[in-house]
């Protein structure tokens, strides 16, 4: 029997600021491959390349990747400002269909960090630009230098630095096998009001909400705030998820 395929979006990227492309980190298509066991196949972000149908009928999961850019505030009634681009209007446009569609027809979609924020403003949910200037927030930012540079060590952009509570009895509590873990953050973004279906599974210390599911999704539709593509391998919270989604395109595919 041939491995799941599992489509992971790209997103809009300029080379020395001239050449576009489509871009996926490798920690994605690694987490797909190595703990999910299934075939990544990176898809572009864009609606005059990618038809949603044809994808779907082609792929057996799909994974909605972190990016630097946020969710234009359009498409939950709010106004831009310069502060908070770039933004990615044509991955805007792919990922909120495609959020709908998947849950539609029972496709497993794993959110990832913007990938969650896209699944929520599908729904009709809404997002804040910038959590850190809400009331009680922390800085959920990835570590910088004094200089403003970004850490240069991963393993200190990627260290667990929060606890998120989960829902007693619900999906993530069941599928982890407790009810409090502990996770990265590298976000700006994070969701202000949940959409009609999103069923809030965790929260971290200071309210932000890190985990979902989309209620009455017949297929697997969760989604995660941190970063859950990193090194799966060895953590246990992320291996536990990516296995749990390879688990579920393979009874998609039955």
């Amino acid at each position: 029997m041939r491995r799941p395929v599992v489509g992971v979006i790209g997103g809009a990227h300029r080379i020395e600021n001239r050449f576009a492309t489509q871009m996926v980190g490798e920690r994605n298509l690694r987490a797909v491959a190595d703990v999910a066991g299934a075939l990544p196949l990176m898809f572009a972000a864009s609606p005059e390349i990618t038809d949603i149908g044809a994808l779907l009928d082609a792929v057996d999961g799909i994974v909605l990747t972190g990016a630097r850019a946020n969710v234009h505030p359009t498409h939950f009634h709010t106004e831009p400002h310069p502060k908070h681009e770039p933004y990615d209007l044509h991955r805007d446009d792919v990922a909120l269909a495609l959020s709908e569609a998947c849950v539609a027809r029972g496709v497993p979609l794993f959110g990832i960090c913007r990938g969650l924020q896209e699944m929520n403003v599908a729904f009709g949910g809404s997002l804040h630009p910038e959590i850190r200037e809400l009331p009680g927030r922390m800085n959920h930012r990835m570590p910088r230098l004094e200089n403003g540079e970004i850490h240069p060590d991963p393993t200190v952009v990627f260290a667990d630095r929060h606890d998120v509570s989960l829902v007693p009895g619900g999906a993530f509590a069941r599928l982890l096998g407790c009810e409090t873990i502990r996770v990265n953050s590298l976000h700006g973004q994070g969701i202000l009001e949940p959409g009609k279906r999103v069923v809030i599974e965790g929260i971290a210390e200071d309210g932000t909400i890190e985990a979902i599911r989309i209620a009455d999704a017949p297929g697997f539709a969760l989604g995660v705030q941190w970063h859950a593509e990193y090194d799966p391998q060895r953590n246990p919270i992320n291996r536990a998820l990516f296995q749990a989604f390879g688990e579920a395109l393979l009874a998609n595919r039955r």
